[in-house]
Protein backbone atom coordinates (compact mmCIF):
# COMPACT_ATOMS: atom_id res chain seq x y z
CA UNK A 1 0.00 0.00 0.00
CA UNK A 2 1.56 3.15 -1.17
CA UNK A 3 0.57 6.45 0.59
CA UNK A 4 1.53 10.01 0.30
CA UNK A 5 2.70 11.68 3.44
CA UNK A 6 2.46 15.24 3.34
CA UNK A 7 5.18 16.31 6.53
CA UNK A 8 2.87 19.27 7.08
CA UNK A 9 0.01 16.79 7.71
CA UNK A 10 1.15 14.46 9.94
CA UNK A 11 1.66 17.31 12.34
CA UNK A 12 -1.61 18.95 11.52
CA UNK A 13 -3.29 15.13 12.43
CA UNK A 14 -2.07 15.24 15.89
CA UNK A 15 -3.69 18.57 15.97
CA UNK A 16 -6.89 17.50 14.82
CA UNK A 17 -6.88 15.26 17.24
CA UNK A 18 -7.16 17.47 19.51
CA UNK A 19 -9.69 19.88 17.60
CA UNK A 20 -12.08 17.18 17.62
CA UNK A 21 -12.10 16.10 21.07
CA UNK A 22 -12.53 19.57 21.71
CA UNK A 23 -15.34 19.51 19.08
CA UNK A 24 -18.17 19.33 21.63
CA UNK A 25 -16.99 22.22 24.00
CA UNK A 26 -17.62 24.92 21.54
CA UNK A 27 -21.05 26.14 19.56
CA UNK A 28 -20.02 25.13 16.42
CA UNK A 29 -21.88 23.98 13.79
CA UNK A 30 -21.49 19.90 13.64
CA UNK A 31 -20.09 18.44 10.26
CA UNK A 32 -23.35 16.53 9.79
CA UNK A 33 -25.23 19.65 9.62
CA UNK A 34 -23.42 21.86 7.02
CA UNK A 35 -25.06 23.26 3.95
CA UNK A 36 -24.14 22.34 0.87
CA UNK A 37 -23.04 24.59 -1.83
CA UNK A 38 -25.34 25.59 -4.69
CA UNK A 39 -23.18 23.78 -6.84
CA UNK A 40 -23.07 20.30 -4.86
CA UNK A 41 -18.98 20.47 -4.71
CA UNK A 42 -18.53 20.65 -1.51
CA UNK A 43 -20.00 22.32 1.83
CA UNK A 44 -19.58 26.38 2.90
CA UNK A 45 -16.85 27.44 4.94
CA UNK A 46 -18.67 26.54 8.74
CA UNK A 47 -16.81 26.51 12.33
CA UNK A 48 -16.58 23.19 12.72
CA UNK A 49 -13.22 21.78 12.98
CA UNK A 50 -13.95 18.33 11.99
CA UNK A 51 -13.84 17.59 8.58
CA UNK A 52 -16.40 16.02 6.42
CA UNK A 53 -17.04 13.63 3.24
CA UNK A 54 -17.19 15.80 0.67
CA UNK A 55 -15.54 19.48 2.28
CA UNK A 56 -13.05 20.59 -0.30
CA UNK A 57 -10.23 22.50 1.48
CA UNK A 58 -7.43 25.04 1.58
CA UNK A 59 -4.48 23.41 3.32
CA UNK A 60 -3.71 26.65 5.77
CA UNK A 61 -0.44 28.45 5.88
CA UNK A 62 0.09 26.56 9.66
CA UNK A 63 -0.59 22.91 8.33
CA UNK A 64 -3.34 22.66 10.96
CA UNK A 65 -6.86 21.04 9.79
CA UNK A 66 -8.62 23.44 11.96
CA UNK A 67 -6.66 26.30 10.11
CA UNK A 68 -7.62 24.83 6.74
CA UNK A 69 -10.65 26.87 5.18
CA UNK A 70 -13.32 24.54 3.69
CA UNK A 71 -14.70 25.94 0.05
CA UNK A 72 -16.65 24.80 -2.46
CA UNK A 73 -14.77 22.45 -4.74
CA UNK A 74 -15.81 24.50 -8.07
CA UNK A 75 -12.75 27.01 -6.77
CA UNK A 76 -9.20 25.96 -6.81
CA UNK A 77 -8.34 23.80 -3.42
CA UNK A 78 -5.29 21.66 -1.96
CA UNK A 79 -7.61 18.50 -1.24
CA UNK A 80 -11.08 17.09 -1.13
CA UNK A 81 -12.20 14.56 1.47
CA UNK A 82 -13.59 11.87 -0.34
CA UNK A 83 -14.49 9.04 2.45
CA UNK A 84 -14.97 8.22 6.36
CA UNK A 85 -14.11 4.85 7.79
CA UNK A 86 -16.12 4.13 11.02
CA UNK A 87 -13.80 1.75 13.39
CA UNK A 88 -15.94 -0.31 15.31
CA UNK A 89 -17.14 0.29 19.20
CA UNK A 90 -14.74 -1.46 21.70
CA UNK A 91 -11.49 -0.06 23.21
CA UNK A 92 -8.87 1.89 21.47
CA UNK A 93 -6.96 -0.53 19.10
CA UNK A 94 -3.58 1.27 17.07
CA UNK A 95 -3.83 -1.90 14.27
CA UNK A 96 -7.54 -1.32 13.92
CA UNK A 97 -6.84 1.94 12.70
CA UNK A 98 -4.05 1.02 10.68
CA UNK A 99 -5.85 -1.42 9.19
CA UNK A 100 -8.90 0.66 8.50
CA UNK A 101 -6.54 3.00 6.38
CA UNK A 102 -6.02 0.48 4.07
CA UNK A 103 -10.11 1.49 2.57
CA UNK A 104 -8.49 4.61 1.59
CA UNK A 105 -6.61 3.02 -1.43
CA UNK A 106 -8.69 0.47 -1.85
CA UNK A 107 -12.49 0.29 -3.42
CA UNK A 108 -13.23 3.34 -1.79
CA UNK A 109 -10.30 5.32 -3.76
CA UNK A 110 -11.45 3.23 -6.89
CA UNK A 111 -15.31 4.02 -7.06
CA UNK A 112 -14.23 7.59 -6.03
CA UNK A 113 -11.61 8.18 -8.58
CA UNK A 114 -12.16 6.17 -11.70
CA UNK A 115 -9.27 4.32 -11.42
CA UNK A 116 -7.20 2.04 -8.71
CA UNK A 117 -4.75 3.46 -6.70
CA UNK A 118 -1.89 1.99 -8.85
CA UNK A 119 -2.90 3.54 -12.07
CA UNK A 120 -3.79 7.04 -10.27
CA UNK A 121 -1.17 10.07 -9.98
CA UNK A 122 -3.12 11.32 -7.29
CA UNK A 123 -2.00 11.11 -3.74
CA UNK A 124 -4.33 9.99 -0.37
CA UNK A 125 -3.48 10.25 3.12
CA UNK A 126 -5.79 9.60 5.96
CA UNK A 127 -6.96 12.07 8.75
CA UNK A 128 -6.80 9.18 11.58
CA UNK A 129 -8.59 9.00 15.36
CA UNK A 130 -6.19 8.39 18.23
CA UNK A 131 -6.57 7.32 21.28
CA UNK A 132 -7.60 10.75 23.18
CA UNK A 133 -10.38 10.68 20.48
CA UNK A 134 -12.01 7.62 20.48
CA UNK A 135 -14.72 8.20 23.03
CA UNK A 136 -15.67 11.41 21.91
CA UNK A 137 -18.15 12.59 19.08
CA UNK A 138 -16.70 11.15 16.01
CA UNK A 139 -13.75 9.74 17.52
CA UNK A 140 -13.91 6.63 15.99
CA UNK A 141 -13.96 8.60 12.14
CA UNK A 142 -10.98 7.54 9.87
CA UNK A 143 -11.03 10.31 6.95
CA UNK A 144 -9.63 9.53 3.37
CA UNK A 145 -8.14 12.68 1.95
CA UNK A 146 -7.26 13.09 -1.85
CA UNK A 147 -4.69 15.64 -2.90
CA UNK A 148 -2.98 16.43 -6.48
CA UNK A 149 0.94 15.91 -5.88
CA UNK A 150 0.94 18.75 -9.22
CA UNK A 151 -1.03 21.55 -7.30
CA UNK A 152 -4.28 22.96 -6.32
CA UNK A 153 -7.26 21.54 -8.19
CA UNK A 154 -10.65 23.15 -9.08
CA UNK A 155 -13.54 20.80 -9.57
CA UNK A 156 -14.34 17.61 -7.46
CA UNK A 157 -11.52 14.55 -7.85
CA UNK A 158 -14.94 12.18 -8.15
CA UNK A 159 -14.27 10.58 -11.74
CA UNK A 160 -11.35 12.30 -12.37
CA UNK A 161 -10.15 9.01 -13.51
CA UNK A 162 -6.36 9.66 -13.29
Amino acid sequence: MKLYRRPSLLFAAGALTLAVALAGCGTAEPAAERTPTDDGGGVTKSEAPAVAVGDCRLEASSGLPEDAEVVPCAEPHDEEVFHDVELPEGAYSQEAVEASSAECVGDAFTAFVGVAREESTLGVYQIPPTEETWDGPEGRVLSCVLFDPAGQIEGTLEGAAR
